[in-house]
């Protein structure tokens, strides 16, 4: 596959990409550096290159030259300044004269001012460090594959029963986000592992696939846009968010936007699958997303002498770590999972884990208990590590049609803590990373005494959400109020206080019934009104029932 042709695909997922606003053809262009297609199996060298410069500033761009629209109100929103110096890409001309001397692109990480390139010359170490805009030259991949075992992202699966099928949500109390209607509508998701076999083909998956809830899917291991392969790990982590099946699996953030993206190949260990992370991470943070799931994480690696030690987990040693950091500091909420390795000899989280503002998910089973494998604390400059805990114990999977499972794992606490995250945003969209980690710690069990195997512990979503609503709501002066009024697309009722259970009926100035919505079980104090945003203008009439009052509200819609 040719350059051309690699671009071409892009362009025609982008094509599909729903919601998400089509990037320009500037940042199609960067992107497609990223994407030259290699054989990544065969018996190549890959060698990560540091340049000392990009040859560009930052007054050379506009903001939209870079970023999707996306991407530009999750900066405005966090009061990030954008675009900034590793917003530009890499610099092309280093890049071509790297490539007219035999060496093959294969990704780029502008975040990390790196190239990483392929060939089967054992030298090459030598001839890139002869460049004179190259400040250093690591090599990040050998031919030798010395994996013994199979697929790395194997996990063991036990047929599942009905019984406490919703528990991962239940254990954080993320049911009351559900009740409440908040199921991570608007908020975008990529997921980043190691494949997603057969995930467009299982029933938990089918209303995801049927609302075209997947905005993007790119393989950064093969660089091309077939992600149904390699693995079913990705798959296992994507029923946990998104799937549905009344009874059997209750997704935590059913209703969110997601892009899968593959930045893992399960058949070896090498740190380049950190630059494949990377260049992941950044195309997410282009196109806009909100949170990124990675049930990834190294230590190890199949030439040792590549390997990390306990003493590189202090947030600012590895290249993966580096780069998720890198990633909140777009607006981005990072969770990692923290490893399955407190039952052999490493027994520490995994990177990028470790990062200082990565959220680091370990796993407790039913009952509430740490795991046995999950991975402990803390960094090795002794911040608290994990950051939280989830169920990862008998968690419900589906990764093959017809059948559901249960499985263990950091890998799927991380999705549970993610998930219902999501629905926390889509709950208070006013709410920063600052905001959503202060108030998460705040209504964790744990808060005020944290270790190295729970870290502050199991949050509790229902009190997080007050203490967001307290934060960033204000407070009417009357019982309800419709906020704007008059409106243009959709708008908020805000209450004085949680009404507990909230009838909502809308009817057009001639009384016929518009839409009727019931929330058994609503605790916040800002419901959104969207039922009515693709209606002509004119006065429309608010019935609304909660089990102390009732109200009726008119509120005026206006033209574009």
């Amino acid at each position: 596959m040719k350059r051309k042709k690699a671009a071409s695909l892009i362009l025609k997922s982008l094509a599909k990409c729903g919601k998400m606003k089509k990037l320009t053809n500037k940042i199609l262009l960067i992107v497609a550096v990223c994407f030259i297609p290699v054989c990544v199996n065969c018996q190549a060298y890959f060698y990560r290159v540091y340049l000392k410069d990009k040859g560009a500033n930052v007054t050379d761009y506009n903001a939209s030259d870079l970023l999707s629209e996306k991407a530009i109100k999750r900066r405005q929103k966090s009061g990030i300044s954008f675009p900034d110096y590793k917003d530009i890409p890499v610099n092309k001309n280093y890049i071509e004269q790297i490539s007219s001397a035999g060496f093959e692109l294969h990704c780029t990480s502008k975040w990390m001012n790196t190239a990483l390139f392929m060939s089967n010359n054992a030298s090459g170490a030598n001839i890139l460090a002869g460049f004179p805009f190259v400040s250093e030259v690591r090599i990040v991949k050998t031919p030798e594959i010395k994996r013994k075992s199979g697929n790395k992202l194997d996990f063991e699966r036990v047929l599942a029963s009905a019984d406490d099928f919703d528990s991962p949500l239940q254990m954080l109390n993320g049911n009351v986000l559900h009740n409440s209607g908040c199921k991570g509508d608007n908020i975008l998701i990529a997921v980043l592992d190691g494949g997603f076999i057969n995930a467009n083909r299982i029933e938990s998956l089918f209303g995801l696939y049927e609302r075209n809830g997947i905005k993007y899917a790119y393989d950064f291991v093969e660089n091309d846009n077939f992600v149904y392969e390699s693995s079913s790990h990705g798959t296992a982590v994507l029923s946990i968010l998104a799937g549905s099946m009344p009874g059997v699996i209750a997704g935590t953030a059913p209703d969110a936007d997601y892009m899968l993206l593959k930045t893992e190949n399960p058949a070896y260990e090498f740190p380049c699958e950190e630059d494949f992370w990377a260049a992941g991470a950044e195309f997410a943070d282009s196109a806009g997303v909100d949170i990124i799931n990675s049930s990834l994480g190294y230590n190890v690696f199949d030439e040792s002498t590549m390997n990390y030690t306990n003493s590189d987990l202090d947030g600012n040693t590895a290249f993966i770590t580096r780069v998720a950091d890198i990633a909140v500091s777009k607006g981005i909420m990072v969770f990692c999972s923290a490893g399955n390795e407190r039952n052999n000899s490493w027994r520490k989280i995994l990177v990028p884990a470790d990062g200082d503002s990565v959220i680091a998910v370990g796993a407790v089973n039913i009952s509430k208990t740490i795991s046995n494998f999950s991975s402990e604390g803390p960094s090795a400059d002794n911040r608290v590590k994990p950051d939280f805990v989830a169920m990862g114990v008998t968690v419900p999977v589906q990764t093959y049609p017809v059948e559901t499972y249960t499985s263990n794992g950091t890998s799927f606490s991380c999705p549970v803590l993610s998930g219902i995250t999501a629905c926390l945003m889509q709950a208070v969209p006013e709410a920063t990373y600052s905001d959503i980690v202060s108030a998460l710690k705040e209504s964790s069990d744990r808060y005020q005494n944290p270790d190295k195997l729970y870290g502050y512990g199991i949050p509790d979503f229902g009190k997080a959400l007050t203490t967001l609503l307290n934060k960033r709501v204000p407070v009417p002066d009357e019982d309800i109020v419709a906020v704007p009024n008059p409106f243009t697309g959709d708008f908020d009722l805000i209450f004085r206080q949680s009404p507990g259970t909230i009838e909502v009926e809308i009817f057009s100035i001639t009384g016929k019934l518009i839409s009727k919505t019931i929330y058994p079980d609503y605790l916040g104090r800002s419901l959104n009104i969207d039922q009515i945003q693709n209606m002509g203008q004119g006065i429309y009439i608010l019935k609304i029932v909660t089990k102390e009052s009732k109200w009726v509200k008119k509120v005026i819609k206006m033209g574009l």
